[in-house]
């Protein structure tokens, strides 16, 4: 069995076979777990979590203000968004009102609250991509980036460049 191990660690820590290291989706499946823990760890300081981050930021957008819209923008389970909105709501960082129109809508907004608290999670966000990509040069951030945008404009279609949302 292959182990690695530094001066500063107690244990060897397991290595995975070379097959599975030589593989690519499964060194993606494998830092997307790692990045994963590591952004739960930082949200959890705000008593946040990354979905929470996303459903802010697709508010902030302001093209998204009924909680369907917001479900279908984010491909969330209409029932699970409700939780995250009663979580923020309770926090102030969203409010919600009926459609007078109709009664069955609900649309949402951000609070100043909301968009303060926003804007530190774009900076805890930052903070842990500077921090998961510290091993490589601002080129091969931008590249990486440009190679994981074009597979993901392939796989999902929310990422697409003529998707609504699309940047």
């Amino acid at each position: 069995m292959n182990v690695t191990s530094s001066p500063d660690s107690k244990a060897a820590v397991p290595r995975f076979p070379a097959e599975l290291i030589d593989s690519t989706p499964f060194l993606l499946k494998r830092l997307g777990f790692a990045v994963k823990e590591q952004a739960m760890e930082a949200y959890e300081r705000f008593g946040l979590n990354p979905t929470h981050h996303a459903v802010l930021a697709v508010l902030d957008e302001g093209t998204r203000e009924t909680q369907g819209a917001i479900a279908d923008a984010l491909g969330y389970d209409r029932g699970q968004l409700v939780g995250l909105l009663d979580e923020l709501e309770e926090r102030a960082l969203v409010e919600r009102r009926r459609d007078p129109s109709d009664r069955r809508r609900q649309h949402v907004q951000l609070t100043p609250a909301g968009r303060r608290t926003l804007t530190r999670l774009r900076a805890v966000a930052q903070e842990l991509e500077n921090s998961f990509l510290a091993a490589l040069s601002a080129e091969e951030r931008a590249g990486l980036h440009t190679t994981l945008r074009r597979l993901a404009e392939q796989h999902l279609p929310r990422c697409a460049v003529g998707s609504p949302n699309a940047r």
